[in-house]
């Protein structure tokens, strides 16, 4: 069993990316990993500049996937690269994933996992045979109060659940949205680039996975009515969608890209027959338990009265506010818990399943939609 750092490789991430100093900064976090090399930008020469900007070796700055595999491979096992970090635009994700899976390596990925639900299936089918650990970055599941959310919601704090509701509301499209030559530049809003969707691609599959991961329940079907907001725009940027649960519980999740002035409103509320719980990430040190005829309780990150879970989460002492490093750093802790074969709790990272149940989750809401909002099973 490997005792020391964890040899990690970026495939994108480098110069100007702002997910890739997210990424970097969650692996150092725990002092579980040491970046070594990887594909850090389409331009080699940039990338090698890069490389010896974090003055790593620079015959570890490779000019291509293809070339990142043959050499890495070449190396003895302990000198190399273990697991490697996908930060490329989503139409990329799974072909790579496919050829790093194939090759040995574990992988930890940007979502969306794939960009459609077979390609999905595939890489899971493939994950499950090369026996790696798959981890996909469904950041918000890292945060403490959202794993006390968690883990109260399993205790029963709030009994059995009667009604689930998700929301992830940016303003980011709207400048950009009304004029056709403005949005023609938009990445996301090209199918070829961001793949099927883009709002609930984007954005509504995170609220989608903060309901799953919250309660343990599984969406079975969704009703969802989206929107482009102009006919020629071929992706949506808005949208609803109604859900239903295996266990009979009903729901909304709401996205919009193009909710005017909001930042990165995401919040996720569940209510059971003796309590709710609600959380929201522009404040996400707050955890809002409400009981009937009680006044309403927060918990706080940092303190003894959460969970082992939360506590494990929890980085700094009471009244220091984590955030979205923090969270990513969580992730990456409990992925690194995998790759040396320890124990791992359930949560501790998203895997290849999630990503398959987000995609299933995105091409019911594009079928719902298509179908004159229908319900739509996930299957």
């Amino acid at each position: 069993m490997n005792k020391g750092k964890i040899r990690l490789g970026l495939i994108g991430g480098g110069p100007n990316s702002f997910i890739g100093i997210v990424h970097r900064i969650a692996a150092y976090m725990g002092e579980q990993y040491e970046l070594v090399g990887g594909v850090f930008d389409i331009d080699h020469s940039s990338g090698i500049a890069f490389a010896e900007k974090l003055e790593l070796d620079t015959s570890r700055a490779y000019e291509s996937l293809e070339v990142f595999i043959e050499r890495e491979l070449a190396l003895p096992a302990d000198k190399r690269i273990e697991v490697v970090s996908i930060l490329t635009p989503n139409f990329l994700h799974h072909s790579m994933a496919m050829k790093l899976v194939d090759a040995g390596f574990n992988v930890i990925c940007e979502k969306p996992i794939t960009i459609t639900a077979a390609e999905a299936v595939a890489l899971e089918e493939l994950v499950n045979k090369k026996k790696v650990v798959f981890c996909l970055t469904h950041t918000y599941t890292g945060y403490p109060m959202v794993r006390q959310m968690k883990a109260m919601i399993a205790a029963g704090a709030i009994g059995k659940i009667q009604k689930v509701d998700a929301q992830y509301y940016q303003g980011w499209i709207n400048p950009f949205i009304h004029e056709k030559d403005k949005r023609a530049q938009v990445w996301r809003l090209d199918p070829k680039k961001s793949g099927q969707s883009c709002c609930f691609g984007d954005i509504g599959v995170h609220a989608f996975n903060l309901i799953e991961y919250t309660t343990g329940l599984e969406v079975e079907k969704v009703l969802a009515d989206i929107d482009t907001l102009y006919d020629d725009n071929p992706l949506d940027v808005d949208g609803t969608a109604l859900i239903r649960t295996k266990d009979g519980v009903k729901g909304v999740i709401c996205a919009s890209q193009i909710a005017t002035g909001e930042e990165n409103n995401i919040s996720v509320m569940v209510y059971g027959d003796k309590g709710g719980l609600k959380w929201e990430q522009e404040n996400p040190t707050y955890l809002t338990y409400l009981q009937e005829g009680k006044p309403a309780q927060i918990f706080k990150p940092g303190n003894p009265y959460n969970s082992e879970f939360a506590q494990e989460s929890t980085k700094i002492a009471p009244g220091h506010p984590e955030g979205l490093f923090d969270a990513m750093g969580n992730i990456y802790k409990g992925t690194a818990l995998a790759i040396r074969g320890e124990k791992v709790r359930e949560g501790a990272y998203p895997g290849v399943k999630d990503g398959v149940r987000g995609m299933k989750f995105i091409e019911a809401v594009l079928e719902s939609n298509k179908k004159g909002q229908a319900w739509v099973e996930i299957k």
